[in-house]
């Protein structure tokens, strides 16, 4: 491969994106070509992203935020992947030299793709209301996330599902014939600002489509979950 094929530069949106997923995992192992994955450690997270770049290499970067924060030492850096071991960050008289990560130390997603084991309730979340919901959890301190089905209607409480008196805020998303109750954590909702098409399956796993960047997060459910 020759050197200027070796050479890239990365986008304001797949920084946002490498942000994005250095919450859900320090770690990431980038493989050649233009999709990115990560896991979250404890693998109830994962992220799936397609970028306008094409990596010319796996590798492998263990403090993730250290290195986006290093590429933010520069306005516009060039990536040298020149060498195996490391990456070379330049741009006029500045260059940085950064080392890879051994693969082994990283946890990283299963190769096989993840599809839903059911899909039984389905809607949209726009930017707004996933951004009042996020808002309203940090304002009251509350730790869960629901998606309930009753009375004809699907809503999105933002709760704490241990205190019967604890204060909650909803909003209504849709409506359904079915009556459920989905549980999350607040914490695990780590995706980006956005839109989303929301697929939830009753076997505990969901998927967030993003319609403002080419991602997807799959998110699994607390046990405690009910359908029907």
């Amino acid at each position: 491969m020759k050197l200027r094929e070796r050479t890239m530069k990365l986008s304001d949106k797949t920084l946002t994106l490498l942000k994005n997923f250095s919450s859900i995992n320090q770690s990431i192992l980038f493989k050649k070509g233009n999709s990115l994955k990560t896991i979250s450690v404890m693998k109830n997270i994962l992220a799936e992203a397609t970028i306008e770049e094409d990596l010319p290499t796996d590798f492998g970067i263990y403090d993730l935020n250290q290195f986006l924060n290093g590429l933010g030492l520069h306005q516009n850096p060039d990536l040298d992947f020149e060498n195996q071991g490391h990456v070379v960050i330049r741009e006029g008289k500045s260059r940085t030299k950064y080392f890879f990560a051994d693969p082994q130390v990283i946890v990283t997603p299963p190769d096989k793709e993840i599809t839903l084991p059911t899909e039984d309730v389905c809607f949209e979340l726009s930017t707004s209301h996933l951004d009042k919901l996020l808002k309203a959890a940090a304002i009251y301190q509350l730790t869960d996330l629901a998606v309930i089905g009753e009375d004809g209607v699907v809503k999105i409480v933002v709760r704490d599902k241990k205190n019967d008196t604890s204060n909650d805020f909803s909003i209504v998303v849709g409506e359904t014939i079915s009556t459920f109750s989905f549980n999350f954590k607040v914490e695990n909702i780590k995706i980006l600002p956005g839109t989303y098409d929301v697929v939830v399956s009753q076997k505990l796993l969901s998927r967030f489509t993003c319609r403002d960047y080419d991602v997807t997060y799959y998110i699994a459910l607390e046990p405690d979950s009910t359908f029907g």
